[in-house]
């Protein structure tokens, strides 16, 4: 079946697109906005998570109670994220409530009412999430090593500080969100069942008329330190790695994730072989490509215990300066073939194809068709993953690492 991009922009610079998947029953839409932590003043890490929470405790002429109601009642599943880049409202539901879900979201986007005495359970949430970081040192530990890989104000961390957690008021976080919706910016992205002029004509009627604030991209600062140990008496060491690669945008993005894919498939990827099933040095291990507009990396966590740490440590680094020793006819089949898994996953689900189309635009300028996903993956080559690697040879890391022991990276 051939794809089919829809596309339409509003007067005031708004984008419209939408992908059918005239063979579900279901539809999901995203709002993507560029109001991300690094736009963030100084002294409000965490603001981003109070706020996208906040943002659901109300709107229009419903309070809290209505508004979960009304959503609860149209069968909507939704979520609101605030990442380093961007403002996220995102929905999923089925196909006959759509209009109706987009007009209620319209409300949440234009008219939060952001109730004083909602403020509160919204700041608690993110006290107690930032809290429960202390029984979950896998996921601590990449936020400390991204928090020191990314350059600033990239690097804020979204789960935010007591201090600045607790410095937050209503008032300013009302400010700090409003003054960066900027609506000439805004993308909106719908995929599954739709009727395309529909979707058009509400938001047409509902946003045409917003301007945009003039909200600029922040620009690169310092990165952290190389190595960084986080002491805790608890019996294993949690480290934390991460290294520079390409955007998103590059050539070779690609490669990059075949690479990755050999390196951390699964059970059968390189790192998961040697480190943990042959030397009995981890419990857990795993790399991952991420990325941001104009900077990304490769990140690997590993758990172990101390006296295994700095072994574990070693043979990691080793494994990611082996990849340019050259990799199998079998590991790059079987990297297409995971890589492929996915994307076919990601073509049945339509909160993840929405949630792709707008990535894609917001990063590319473009969004790029499954087909030619596809066909990209199929071109990769050994030659064009060894040619990725002798350009890129992951050699510098940030490390962190917590527990009882440091190592010498």
């Amino acid at each position: 079946m051939k794809e089919r991009l829809d596309q339409y922009r509003l007067n005031n610079g708004m984008v419209i697109l939408g992908e059918p998947m005239d063979e579900v029953e279901s539809v999901s839409f995203h709002f993507l906005l560029p109001a991300g932590n690094a736009s963030f003043p100084d002294g409000c890490c965490g603001a981003g998570k109070v706020i996208a929470d906040w943002i659901l405790r109300g709107a229009g002429i419903r309070n809290n109670r209505q508004l979960t109601e009304t959503l609860d009642n149209l069968g909507i599943h939704r979520g609101s994220a605030v990442t380093e880049e961007h403002f996220s409202l995102s929905a999923s539901l089925e196909a006959g409530n759509m209009i109706a879900a987009m007009d209620l979201f319209a409300d949440i986007l234009i008219r939060p009412r952001f109730d004083d005495d909602q403020f509160e359970p919204s700041r608690q949430l993110a006290l107690h999430e930032l809290a429960g970081l202390e029984d979950d040192p896998q996921h601590k530990v990449m936020l400390l090593t991204k928090e020191q890989f990314y350059p600033y104000p990239y690097n804020r961390p979204a789960e935010g500080t007591v201090e600045d957690l607790q410095a937050l008021t209503p008032q300013g976080c009302r400010e700090m969100i409003q003054s960066r919706l900027d609506w000439s910016q805004c993308i909106f992205t719908v995929a599954g069942k739709y009727d395309f002029q529909a979707v058009c004509d509400t938001l047409e009627k509902r946003f045409a008329a917003l301007s945009g604030t003039g909200i600029q991209r922040p620009g690169f600062g310092d990165r952290g330190q190389r190595y960084t140990h986080h002491a805790n008496e608890g019996a294993q060491v949690h480290i934390g790695m991460m290294t520079t690669a390409p955007s998103i945008g590059d050539d070779r993005y690609y490669d990059i994730l075949a690479a990755v894919s050999v390196l951390s498939g699964g059970m059968s990827g390189r790192l998961f072989t040697e480190v943990r099933e042959k030397r009995g040095l981890c419990y857990a291990v795993g790399a991952r490509y991420q990325s941001l507009k104009n900077t990304a990396g490769v990140s690997c966590y590993t758990g172990t215990m101390p006296d295994k740490a700095q072994e574990a440590y070693d043979v990691i680094r080793q494994e990611f300066r082996r990849l340019r020793q050259g990799i199998t006819e079998e590991e790059l089949q079987r990297a297409k073939i995971g890589l492929k898994s996915k994307l076919i996953m990601q073509s049945e689900s339509t909160q993840a194809r929405s949630s792709g189309i707008a990535g894609d635009f917001a990063y590319l300028g473009r969004v790029r068709a499954l087909d030619e996903i596809r066909r990209r993956l199929e071109k990769i080559t050994i030659q064009s993953v060894q040619d990725f690697l002798d350009a890129n040879p992951f050699e510098n890391f940030t490390v962190v690492t917590i527990g009882p022991k440091k190592i010498q990276p």
